[in-house]
C-alpha cells in the first residue's frame, strides 16, 4: 500500500472571498452517556455540521480571520488536500463562506448530534 500524495509547501494563499479550513473532525465521538458512535462520516447519523480551523482566507474575505473555528453546514466543504507546510501536515478544504454557521477564538465542545438514521440499517 502507498502513502498518500501530500504536497509540500512554502506558504499557501487563498483567492478572492475563499475560506480554506483544516482540522474538521470525522472521528470517532463519545456521547454523554459514554457510547462511543465510530467514525460516522458517510452514514446518515453522520449528518452534522463540523467545526474546522481557518487556515487561509482571501484578500476579500473580511468575515473571518485565520485561526478562528468555523462551524461550517453539512457537506458543505471540499474533499481534502494533504498538505505540509513549515508547521506539518494538514487537510485543507475549502468551505463556502456563506455556509458558515457560527464562528469562535476557540474550540468548542463539539456536541451536534443527529437524530438520523442509516437507512441502509433500518428495518421494516
Amino acid at each position: 500500500m502507498t502513502a498518500p500524495f501530500v504536497s509540500k509547501f512554502n506558504t499557501i494563499r487563498a483567492l478572492r472571498d475563499t475560506v480554506l479550513v483544516a482540522d474538521m473532525s470525522f472521528d470517532a465521538r463519545t456521547m454523554n452517556s459514554g457510547i462511543i458512535i465510530p467514525n460516522d462520516n458517510g452514514t446518515g447519523s453522520g449528518i452534522r455540521p463540523r467545526w474546522g480551523r481557518v487556515y487561509a482566507i482571501g484578500p476579500d474575505q473580511k468575515l473571518f480571520r485565520e485561526n478562528q473555528w468555523v462551524l461550517v453546514a453539512h457537506g458543505r466543504w471540499t474533499r481534502g488536500m494533504e498538505v505540509e507546510d513549515a508547521v506539518g501536515k494538514h487537510t485543507i478544504r475549502k468551505v463556502d463562506p456563506k455556509d458558515i454557521l457560527m464562528v469562535s477564538d476557540e474550540l468548542p465542545q463539539d456536541e451536534t448530534m443527529s437524530d438520523a438514521i442509516n437507512i441502509a440499517q433500518k428495518k421494516y
